[in-house]
């Protein structure tokens, strides 16, 4: 069980067997009771209770009712606390934004005279901007990384948006991925082989519903925005957001309401602009209802992936049931391992089983399947679909082909079924789904799309009169065979994703189909531990209206607000020489990093290094953070580190935050823009301007004529610091990404 489970305003603790009142201290006497409640222990309550030794066999027979009652109301907190769903607010009406600058308006091959295309271009440049469209043939990558050159060679743009999500056919080479999302998934790789750092902007239409009445039109272009969720995280310096279009065609109102967003609403980045206004994606607590029927299984039951861990543990739950006939897909089918000891376990729990070869990726090869099992009298009346997994790597490291092999079995499969039966009445119409669909993951990229496919399919059934449920599970415990076996739990325990316990995770499922939800997140989360980490690189609106994500954000500003430097170290600094005191600070800083990423010792931390290239990672951003803090007594953002990307930049920041009186350090009289310029530049990897022939140039500049370790001794972030704000931006389109 984990630790807490939050149920409304109520905590149950592991070690107490009481609910008690959140920041309220358990009473030990009460514990205690329950305690034996718990374990059925009759003496134990005699004497609390003082029951007669004669009247003891009346609480000895309802004591076993006393315990299991208290069991499910200590079970049913915590199937309460993994519940969400997500809900659109709207916001206020934003005033009228300016665009200035240029931007390029990414759109497929022969969409450039397009309605949409057209629309959105009128749009962009009635709010100011300078639109230049830029056609993208296909999916190579080094080609469209070419255009976009060119196109940012005229102008160096202000932002980005992309309608390629338009394109929604399966993809000429890979079926398992919409066209739009291909293309999409290309572009976020483009601009970055580009070295474009403008804001990247995604428009969809009918990829959201932000009402009941409003229709998810597009499961397709829901796939991308799973995928700009997740880009969101690992290219988080050049991220803008997602806006859903109320259609093909724009209004002055809608016009404007767009413009605004692309301006900036706060930190939203995922927006959808309506007839009514401009509405934001957020994430709640399920409130919990009461089931409307006691859902059971009829007829046969087709499961996808029925053979692997959690469709096996499903299998089972459904044989306990009362499932007649049990279709259990996978591509292997009976040579499966541990196929032919999971039918005999299930047929001796009363269901007749079928586990059958099947691709359901390969329509025909499912078409078939259905048709033969009609033929022996089997009427399909429930279908989940279980089966996807896929390689984890970051967006700018995987190719289109690992890509696809990801998505195809989640989402081509999703779509068969949907096609196979979406003219027959069923009972249920099941997808399993992942919490990286929802709010993104690192290194999720093609895995959240594939899920937000199917979260996006099941809304768009509900539309269509269908049956339909999504299920966005948080990661089971892989002791038992979950999908996150081979992931390693204590690393995720210290993200914030504990592992759920199987047994509960059914009894969660059993309560989704009681209530006949359309999609629905069961998942523990730590919040007190995820949200430090989630949030590291940049804010996030969507997880604002969690309770316990609220506590903790106003916890860490209250936490800023109240803090201070630490009095001994700069009492400690304050005699010293700038210069001296720089290098102390620089000393400290690499102290902490090589404590963080276990190097043996601070000078094997390199000054001028990335910290994404040194290793860093969300989790240890948030801890060099967190050491920092204890040794400064200053209070930093959760994003300090990718603000000041850099040992020497983070160290710089430290002083200023130290002796604010005495101005930025080396060049304070820089404007905000010449010192982003600055951070920016300084921040590339010398091997980095080596490669893109920028070293030789960047020295002449500066007037040295070697590369450092050529001649007499330098320091390159010295010479950098030496150029004019105008020689820097020639040369900050290469920055590392973090």
């Amino acid at each position: 069980l984990p630790t807490y489970a939050f149920q409304r305003h109520r905590y149950w603790l592991r070690d107490e067997a009481v609910p008690v009142a959140a920041g309220a201290a358990a009473d030990p006497v009460e514990a205690e009771f329950w305690a034996a409640v718990e374990r059925e222990d009759s003496a134990a309550l005699s004497g609390a209770l003082g029951i007669e030794a004669e009247a003891r066999s009346s609480l000895g027979a309802v004591l076993p009712a006393l315990s299991a009652w208290r069991r499910r109301r200590r079970e049913q907190g915590i199937l309460d606390s993994w519940r969400y769903h997500v809900t659109w607010n709207q916001v206020p009406e934003p005033a009228p934004a300016s665009l200035a600058g240029d931007w390029l308006l990414a759109v497929a091959a022969g969409h450039g005279s397009t309605e949409r295309t057209r629309s959105v271009r009128s749009a962009l440049e009635t709010g100011g901007a300078a639109v230049r469209v830029v056609e993208v043939p296909g999916t190579d990558r080094d080609t469209v990384a070419g255009l976009l050159r060119e196109a940012a060679a005229q102008a160096t743009p202000a932002g980005v948006f992309s309608l390629l999500g338009a394109v929604d056919a399966p993809h000429p080479g890979h079926p398992g991925v919409p066209s739009g999302l291909a293309l999409t998934f290309t572009l976020v790789q483009a601009l970055g082989d580009a070295g474009i750092e403008a804001p990247l902007w995604i428009g969809s239409r009918g990829a959201v519903a932000v009402a009941p009445s409003d229709r998810l039109a597009s499961p397709a272009e829901a796939a991308i925005w799973g995928l700009g969720r997740v880009a969101a995280l690992e290219h988080p310096q050049r991220w803008g957001g997602m806006v859903d279009l109320p259609g093909d065609t724009l209004d002055s109102r809608a016009a404007t309401r767009l413009c605004a967003a692309l301006a900036g609403i706060g930190d939203e980045d995922q927006l959808a602009v309506r007839e009514a206004g401009v509405f934001v994606r957020r994430l709640i607590r399920a409130t919990p209802t009461l089931p409307g029927v006691s859902w059971a299984p009829r007829g046969t039951v087709l499961l996808t992936g029925g053979t692997g861990g959690i469709g096996a543990q499903i299998a089972r739950w459904l044989a306990r049931n009362g499932a007649e006939h049990l279709l259990l897909t996978s591509r292997r089918g009976p040579q499966a391992p541990g196929a032919g000891k999971l039918e005999a376990e299930l047929t001796a729990l009363g269901a007749k089983v079928t586990i059958a070869a099947c691709d359901v990726a390969d329509r025909q090869a499912l078409t078939d399947l259905v048709r033969e099992t009609k033929a022996r009298g089997n009427v399909i009346r429930t279908v989940m679909h279980i089966a996807g997994a896929g390689v984890l790597a970051p967006l700018a490291e995987t190719g289109l082909e690992e890509f696809a092999g990801t998505t195809t079995a989640k989402i081509a499969g999703a779509a068969n079924l949907d096609a196979v039966f979406g003219d027959e009445s069923l009972d249920s119409f099941v997808l399993f789904s992942s919490i990286s669909a929802v709010w993104g993951s690192g290194e999720h990229g093609a895995y959240a799309a594939a899920n937000a496919f199917l979260d996006g399919l099941a809304e768009n059934r509900r539309a269509r009169g269908l049956a339909g449920t999504s299920v966005v599970w948080g990661i089971w415990s892989p002791e038992e065979g979950g999908m996150a076996a081979n992931l390693a739990e204590e690393q995720l325990r210290e993200r914030g994703i504990p592992f759920m316990a199987p047994e509960l995770a059914i009894e969660g499922f059993r309560q989704v189909m009681d209530r006949d939800e359309t999609v629905v997140v069961v998942a523990d989360v730590d919040w007190e531990r995820f949200v430090p980490v989630f949030t590291s690189a940049r804010p996030s609106p969507l997880l604002g209206e969690v309770p316990e994500v609220a506590r903790v954000l106003s916890a860490d500003q209250e936490s800023a607000n109240a803090g201070g430097p630490s009095a001994s170290l700069r009492d400690r600094l304050v005699g010293l020489p700038r210069s001296e005191r720089e290098t102390e600070l620089l000393t400290l800083v690499r102290s902490h990093i090589a404590a963080v990423l276990g190097y043996s010792a601070p000078e094997a931390v390199d000054v001028s290094r990335a910290f994404r290239e040194l290793g860093f990672d969300s989790l240890s951003a948030v801890s060099l953070r967190n050491r920092l803090g204890a040794a400064t007594g200053l209070r930093f953002p959760v994003t300090v580190v990718f603000d000041y990307p850099s040992a020497r930049e983070l160290a710089r920041h430290v002083g200023e935050e130290l002796f604010p009186d005495e101005g930025p350090a080396e060049g304070g009289d820089l404007t905000p823009e010449e010192a982003e310029v600055r951070r920016a530049v300084t921040s590339i990897p010398l091997a980095r301007l080596r490669e893109t022939g920028l070293l030789e140039e960047l020295l002449r500049i500066s007037g040295s004529g070697q590369e450092p370790g050529a001649g007499a001794e330098q320091d390159p972030a010295a010479s950098i610091d030496e150029l004019d704000v105008n020689d820097l931006v020639r040369m900050a389109y290469d920055k590392n990404d973090l």
